[in-house]
């Protein structure tokens, strides 16, 4: 795939399992007694990737390192490459497009926003691939990444380009961009685009997060696909975290539907059995709701809903996809999933074989991760001008900005323009990379 010789236990592997930890250095700070509304009320309506935010609403980060949270359930991806029938691998696809975006549930603390040129990667031999990713674009910031298989059985891409938008009591991140996963054994590949994620009571009250739209998945060999909507939470709360859909064939057809809370879980079930179940429910439903019609644009409650209901789940239903716990210790650290605790770890192993331009490198996310804020309120300031003293520098010289791992071009399978791995990283020939922490 990557023609990058093979996957064995080189040294290059030492970013692994051994060992990680279950916590970080020190808890989370407080947010309570810092104004986010000073800052951010000039902002109604506009794009956020500009504003400079705090570094106490930050999580210790990079979103690089948030995107690599997306292979957390990379089982999902090999169970995929051992199902025989198309619609089966199709419901593994759908059951990993939604738990890429699980790991959002309650973190509330904004990743840093990578530099240009930075770089993260993780090998994760128990979980069965390796990645990498890049911040390639800084305005617009767009991070790419590209995830293989050790065994050479998947590739996994994309490229991201966040638009966060403030509306008053709530932060909107629009992540635009394509998604593609690879299944060379099938001649299969699959894209599709992520939700809309909403962080609310932004000025007071208790922070909350939902994510709305449709996500449809594609097979673009056979022409199947999974449409899937998101739910917005609406006024009384009861579709909070819901996701609903169809497998359809190229012809359209119903093959199978599914439902869960993105949150929780997914399962697969007969459309006939869905459709009677709907339609008990919409009864109920109408009865409470009266004549309201809640829509995204509508500002739910301030209190977020309860979220004690668990998915109904019907007769005859197949589950796909359970959630992993989070570690007891969640709420001390951010809301990290175990995966996450781990991500910024910087074990000695690694020092010589990654490159300087790793997330791990970055001062001020281990400043806070440390539980320096000051130090790492400074060092965030200090990049943000080296960056920007750079790119002045940049701009007045005729130099290609150099060593990028990714290439600009069109996806292969949609024609959208998107990054794509221009390989040689795994080759740990890092010499001559710009210094940018």
């Amino acid at each position: 795939m990557s023609g990058e010789g093979n996957h064995g236990n080189q040294p290059a592997q030492q970013n692994g399992v051994e060992n990680q930890r279950t916590s970080l250095p020190a808890p989370m700070f407080s947010r309570n007694d810092v104004s986010l509304w000073s800052i951010l009320k000039k902002c109604i309506g506009m794009e956020l990737s500009k504003i400079a935010m705090p570094v106490i609403f930050n999580e210790p980060l990079s979103f690089l390192q948030r995107l690599s949270e997306y292979m957390e359930h990379t089982y999902l991806i090999h169970q995929a490459n051992t199902a025989t029938d198309s619609v089966e691998r199709m419901k593994c696809v759908a059951a990993f497009a939604v738990s890429a975006v699980a790991s959002q549930w309650d973190r509330t603390g904004k990743p840093f926003n990578p530099l240009l040129g930075e770089t993260y990667e993780l090998i994760r031999d128990d979980l069965g691939f390796r990645w990498v990713s890049e911040q390639v674009s800084h305005h617009p910031p767009v991070s790419a990444f590209h995830a293989e298989g050790l065994k050479e059985d998947f590739v996994f891409h994309g490229s991201i380009y966040p638009k966060l938008k403030f509306w008053g009591k709530s932060i909107e991140a629009e992540p635009k961009g394509l998604i593609t996963l690879e299944l060379p054994k099938y001649n299969e590949s699959y894209t599709w685009t992520n939700p809309t994620c909403c962080v609310h009571n932004i000025i007071v009250g208790q922070l909350w997060i939902e994510q709305y739209g449709s996500v449809e998945v594609i097979n673009h060999k056979t022409g199947e696909r999974c449409s899937m909507t998101f739910k917005p939470c609406g006024l009384f709360g009861k579709e909070l975290h819901k996701v609903e859909g169809f497998i359809l064939d190229k012809s359209k057809k119903k093959l199978c539907a599914i439902y869960g809370k993105w949150t929780d879980c997914l399962y697969t079930v007969d459309p006939a059995a869905f459709d009677a179940h709907k339609k008990s429910d919409k009864k109920n439903l109408d009865e409470k709701k009266g004549n309201k019609q809640s829509s995204v644009d509508e500002e739910p409650e301030e209190v977020p809903p309860p979220d004690a209901e668990r998915v109904t789940v019907i007769p005859g239903s197949e589950l796909i996809w359970k959630i992993t716990p989070r570690p007891d210790n969640s709420a001390k650290f951010y809301a990290f999933s175990s995966f996450a605790l781990h991500l910024n770890e910087l074990e000695k192993s690694m020092e010589g074989v990654i490159p300087q331009t790793d997330s791990r490198f970055r001062p001020d996310i281990c400043a806070m991760e440390n539980g320096d804020i000051d130090l790492a309120s400074a060092e965030k300031k200090r990049l943000e001008e080296k960056q920007r003293m750079a790119r002045k520098n940049h701009t007045k010289s005729t130099d290609e900005w150099k060593n990028r791992w990714f290439q600009q071009g069109p996806n292969p399978h949609t024609k959208a323009q998107d990054w794509l791995y221009s390989k040689g990283y795994w080759g740990r020939n890092y010499t001559n990379l710009t210094e940018i922490y």
